[in-house]
């Protein structure tokens, strides 16, 4: 299967060809701009249009190497032609505070050295999990504004196919060597310039200028050394 948004994240129509349907209901395409569900981003949402009619895709995920569409009620059948509309809002919305995430947590690690443990998207906020010993509201306050400093500056970001042995030249990859089975030959990097490089295979913006503000107003201690902090964008 094509995966189109690896390489253009802003991909919201394309045309496939069924190849499959499992249990009436999960259907499995030949190329797709669907997200699955992965990493902390939600799945995307929308519909396959066939032969007039619309079925809407409530949930994507991946199993057994495939990307299953999760439609109410299928009358799709292998090499039927579709058309995939994402809905688009929702897409461009989680892509935006993807990319708040990593400069979130960029900063957070550059400035404390703590270990990044996850992170978990939402339409209407974010959470970002790290090592930490104690933190205060100053602090937050803090990276608060200099992400929104990044966000201010309009910094570009690429992403790139690399060869998994150059791959693993990058201090913040390397780290996740033992992450990439050895049938993996390439990784999927994301780079915000001078700010963030890493391994992901989420949707991103092509410059940190398309996100809104955002202010950190929630942080929880999870254990010892482990931290939550949730943020959302400005209205």
């Amino acid at each position: 299967m094509e995966e189109l948004y690896l390489e253009d994240c802003y991909i919201n129509e394309f045309d496939a060809i069924v190849e499959s349907v499992i249990d009436e209901r999960y259907v499995v395409l030949d190329r797709t701009a669907f997200y699955p569900e992965a990493g902390g981003q939600p799945y995307d949402t929308g519909f396959l249009y066939c032969a007039g009619k619309g079925y809407p895709v409530v949930s994507v995920r991946k199993a057994d190497g495939r990307i299953l569409h999760e439609v109410g009620t299928s009358e799709l059948n292998e090499g039927d032609a579709v058309r995939g509309v994402i809905n688009w809002d929702r897409r461009y919305l989680l892509m935006r505070y993807h990319t708040a995430c990593h400069i979130l947590s960029a900063i957070i690690h550059n400035e404390t050295g703590a270990k990044i443990s996850g992170n978990q998207l939402s339409e209407d906020k974010t959470r970002v999990d790290f090592s930490l010993e104690e933190f205060d509201r100053e602090q937050l306050k803090a990276y608060e504004a200099k992400v929104n400093d990044v966000i201010d500056k309009k910094v570009p970001l690429s992403i790139e196919m690399m060869d998994r042995e150059e791959a693993f030249k990058i201090p913040s990859i390397v780290k996740l060597k033992d992450a990439f089975p050895p049938d993996v030959l390439y990784i999927r990097v994301i780079t915000i310039a001078g700010i963030d490089r890493q391994a992901c295979g989420g949707t991103h913006v092509v410059s940190t200028g398309e996100i809104p503000h955002i202010e950190v107003f929630k942080a929880e201690n999870k254990g010892k050394n482990n931290r939550r902090i949730y943020f959302r964008f400005r209205e």
